[in-house]
Formats: structure tokens, sequence, C-alpha cells
């Protein structure tokens, strides 16, 4: 297979386009306004990966737009369609019954399990310290047994969790995996592409706290230096410039800690989102390539410019006026920054527009 991947043409000349596959190891920001074409051309950049490299790819999928990563379409070509064949994409939906998207609470980074419960290690520090021994407690996964077995313990602190529980409506996700399979087993198994479709939740804690289970997973096992190509679509949801709650805080930690130290590790993150203003700096600034698609905003593109220097100005300018589908490539994984038409994709679109009803 070859090293360059092939997403289109030069919008200038017609020539082919290409990118550099092995500079995927470097994090990427996608970004571009709504209608701008921004999830099909990257469905077109992430088929190219499924077919000439053996990169492990992970989505965190908040809209459900790419749950049909491994459904090739009718008129693909028959080579192209042949190998993705070949590929084994996993899509893990909440409630589902074959690859449920859960997570287990018992076995979550204990940050992350007070956040959950929005327990502060000082403010409550009794609490948090219950939440520390409860690891070696055998206590059962969340739900209505935790809850029970929580209540009918001597111990007043656990009996306060419980309260918690309850009052928070934890134990009522639909998350938990009930000590069964969870989403990091699934994501440890390495197939061609996990798409860990966050779009079905029926609260954004709960968005919150699977993506939160599969980067911790994945930051625990750094020192593996498995190749990964880890992409998170809207990303303004997962890493915002001013998180407000605990969970949103240590999601927006963790995610800013892998743009400062995964690239060693080989946790390679694709940042993807409307509003470069609305993802936190500190993980906007570690990006090496970029992908631009329309964007009218003056403030955006400014920011753009400032973050992105290696961006030429010159077609920085040219992308208010690009139409569907045209993208400036910038950065380590092109050889020269380009603006291209993307190419059609070989695989179906998950999410659609609402259609206007006619009469």
């Amino acid at each position: 297979m070859s090293s360059n991947l092939p997403v289109g043409h030069h919008l200038d000349s017609a020539d082919p386009a290409a990118l550099l596959a092995h500079r995927l190891n470097r994090h990427t920001f996608w970004c571009g306004q709504s209608g701008s074409g921004k999830t099909y051309a990257l469905g077109v950049l992430l088929e190219q990966v499924l077919l000439h490299t053996e990169l492990p790819i992970v989505v965190l999928d908040p809209n459900s737009d790419f749950t049909k990563l491994g459904a090739v379409r009718d008129d693909a070509p028959a080579a192209e369609a042949a190998e993705l064949g070949d590929r084994t994409v996993r899509v893990l939906r909440p409630g589902a019954s074959d690859d449920p998207l859960t997570v287990r609470f018992v076995d979550m980074d204990i940050r992350s399990r007070a956040a959950i419960l929005q327990l502060d290690p000082v403010r409550d520090a009794d609490e948090f310290n219950t939440m520390i021994r409860s690891a070696a407690a055998g206590i059962p996964e969340v739900g209505e047994a935790l809850v029970d077995w929580l209540r009918k313990s001597d111990d007043e602190r656990f009996q306060r969790i419980a309260v918690r529980l309850e009052n928070l409506g934890v134990a009522d996700w639909n998350l938990w995996a009930w000590g069964g399979r969870d989403v990091t087993d699934v994501v440890a198994e390495r197939a061609d592409a996990t798409v860990v479709d966050l779009g079905s939740f029926g609260t954004p804690e709960e968005l919150q706290a699977a993506a939160l289970a599969v980067l911790d997973d994945l930051w625990a096992r750094r020192d593996e230096r498995i190749g990964r190509l880890v992409v998170i679509d809207e990303a303004h949801n997962l890493c915002m410039p001013n998180p407000s709650t605990p969970l949103e805080k240590l999601l927006t930690d963790r995610i800013v800690q892998i743009a400062a130290e995964g690239r060693k590790y080989g946790i390679w993150l694709l940042l993807s989102t409307q509003r470069p203003s609305k993802v936190h700096p500190n993980a906007l600034s570690q990006c090496d390539n970029l992908g631009l698609m329309k964007m009218s905003s003056a403030r955006d593109l400014a920011e753009l410019a400032q973050v992105f220097g290696y961006a030429p100005q010159a077609l920085l300018d040219r992308s208010p006026s690009f139409a569907q589908g045209q993208v400036l490539f910038a950065g380590g994984f092109t050889p020269n920054a380009q603006i291209v038409q993307v190419a059609a994709r070989l695989t179906r679109e998950g999410g659609s527009d609402v259609a206007v009803p006619l009469r």
C-alpha cells in the first residue's frame, strides 16, 4: 500500500491530492462551519487511513456521524470496496445487543468516579476517601444493587454516597456494564476502527463519562506505545475553554494532557469542530496538522492564523469562499499547503440533516 492517502484533487490544478500517512503521528485540527462538509470530508480521510495503514482508529462520535464507517457504498470502486470489506469496524452503541456501549464504574479512575458523583477531594474529603477504600471492598457495579449495598453498610459515609448516587440519577444511567465487558475492553482489541457512538445517551453527563473512560484507559495504557488515531468529533463538547462541572473539567484536562504528552506514546488526536474558539487553547496549540474548510468568521480566521503559523495567510484568506467539500491542508501531513476538493465517500454517512417537509 502507498504511504500517501489520496483524498481528492487540487482545486487550482485538478491534479490528484494526497496526505502523508506517516505524519498522522502528530495531532490534527479539523474545522469548518456548519454546511462546509466537514464531517463528509473527515470521513474521506478516515476511509483512506483504513485502506492504506494499519493504524487503529478510535472515534468519539457525539452526533452518530461515523456509525456507518463500516458500510461500503454500492457505487464504491470494486477494488477499494473489497479492501474496506476486509477491515474490522466496531460500532458501540448504548443499548445495543451485539456491541453495547457500557462502562464499568468500579474500574474507572478514582478521580473520574469522584467527578461523576461531584465529589471534591477537599470539600468532600470523607466521601472521597470512602471512594478510594471502596475499590478494595468488593462493591457491586453501579445500579440498584450498588445503592442497596451502600445503604446496608454500617458506615455512614457509604450511606451518603448511596444518597448522592440516587439524587444525581447516576444509578439510572444507561451507561453501566453491570460487571460485564465495557468499552475499554473493545478498544483494547484494536479493531481497524472503533466508533464510540455517544449520540444516543439521555444526558450530557453520560456522554462525557463514556468519553472519559476511553481516554483515561488509553492514557493508563500509554506505556504500551501502540499508535492510535483518536478522533474527537465536535471536540468543543468534550474539550472546552471554560469547563464548569467536575466532569467537564476532568475530561478537558485529560484531552489537554494527551495533546501535550500523548504524541510520544502513540496517542494521536484529531480534533474536529466548527469553531476553534470553542476548543481549549492548550489542546489547539499542540496540533501540527490543519484541515480547514469554509470559515466565514474573521475572528476565527485570525485565531487560526495566529495558532497555525505554518498555514499561508493567502490560503487562509480564501476560506470564506470555499464551496462544500473544499479543504485547506497545511502542516506536517502535506508536503506543501494545498487546497483540495475532497473525493467521493466510499462508505455511507451516519447522521443526516432533517429535511424540510413539503406540501
